[in-house]
């Protein structure tokens, strides 16, 4: 089957294309310029140079694909024109949508994210039923990621549309890294001696591909399905890499009123006076208010979604930042 797609170069989009060729697919990707692919050096695939705004490059790029993957997205929790995030996420997820539709792909399946998804004030998990709206979302990230679901939903209404949800993806080949991926390289590089009280799903990089490849199989077109695995505090998670390391973990909890202060006068003097990106992104301390725990029931009942080891998924991405000198052996 031919099959593209976007995003090829990031974290989850380049384990996909990974499985596709390993599956015998043939795969375009996406992309704004060779460099963004590097990552996949090792790998045979046709690439497209375009870029989510720029419809003629989409229209290109979709021709004579049955099956487009739709992993792009613009992830900042900070940018000095925030429009961009919207421009990229919600206007690039219609512009693919419409070329995709008006080139006769068969299906698309489109990776949104738990960001829109809505977490109950009772403290239990949020699945794909819990009631969430615009107002909800907190920062520009959220706010996109939700309006651009809301565009594939519209489509899904006429056009197959598979919409699945990753919860926090962790594993080898997170060369950016993510926010995720950053937190297990500073508390390799003992930069971490403290921590809040937060939580995060976390899912093996590779069990989110497998929902990628499951929801065109088994699920239903505008239906969301859930990525997920373990619903840990991040003081589980320091704890869990201390075990796989041998590094101690960081035991002073810093209130949450001190953080987000310090975060409020950091992005304003290196945010918004010197107009770069802040150690600590002001959104991201309002995000960490809640727990970001979600339940994978509807994924595991309807598509076969089996995670694994959330153990090995860490020890992979210690080893893979170990190995490419993002931390010492």
């Amino acid at each position: 089957m031919q099959v593209l797609v976007t995003g090829g170069g990031g974290f989850v989009g380049s384990h996909l294309v990974r499985a596709l060729i390993g599956r015998g697919h043939q795969v375009r990707v996406l992309a704004r310029s060779s460099k963004s692919v590097e990552i996949l050096r090792d790998q045979v695939f046709e690439t497209a140079i375009g870029d989510l705004k720029d419809r003629d490059s989409l229209n290109s790029a979709v021709q004579g694909c049955q099956r487009v993957f739709h992993c792009a997205a613009d992830y900042r929790l900070w940018s000095k024109n925030y429009r961009e995030l919207y421009e990229n996420n919600v206007d690039g997820t219609e512009n693919l949508l419409k070329a995709c539709k008006q080139a006769g792909v068969k299906e698309v399946v489109y990776t949104s994210s738990v960001a829109a998804i809505g977490i109950p004030k009772s403290g239990r998990p949020g699945d794909e039923m819990t009631p969430v709206v615009l107002d909800d979302m907190i920062g520009h990230y959220k706010r996109s990621k939700f309006l651009a679901q809301q565009v594939a939903l519209d489509f899904a209404r006429d056009y197959p549309v598979y919409i699945v949800n990753p919860s926090t993806p962790i594993g080898s080949h997170d060369w950016k890294p993510t926010a995720t991926g950053k937190i297990i390289v500073d508390f390799l590089n003992g930069k971490m001696p403290a921590f809040v009280d937060t939580g995060l799903n976390l899912v093996a990089v590779e069990d989110v591909v497998d929902g990628h490849l499951l929801a065109p199989e088994k699920g239903q077109p505008g239906r969301l399905y859930i990525l997920g695995n373990e619903n840990l505090s991040l003081e589980q998670i320091l704890q869990r890499l201390a075990g796989l390391t041998g590094k101690p973990a960081p035991k002073v909890k810093l209130p949450y009123a001190f953080v987000y202060g310090l975060a409020w006068a950091e992005n304003f003097v290196t945010g918004k006076l010197m107009q770069r990106e802040p150690f600590i992104p002001l959104e991201g301390v309002k995000m960490a208010r809640k727990r970001m725990w979600f339940s994978n029931e509807r994924a595991t009942r309807e598509l076969g979604f089996r995670p694994t080891s959330v153990d090995e998924a860490l020890k992979r991405a210690i080893d893979w930042y170990q190995t490419h000198g993002y931390a010492p052996l």
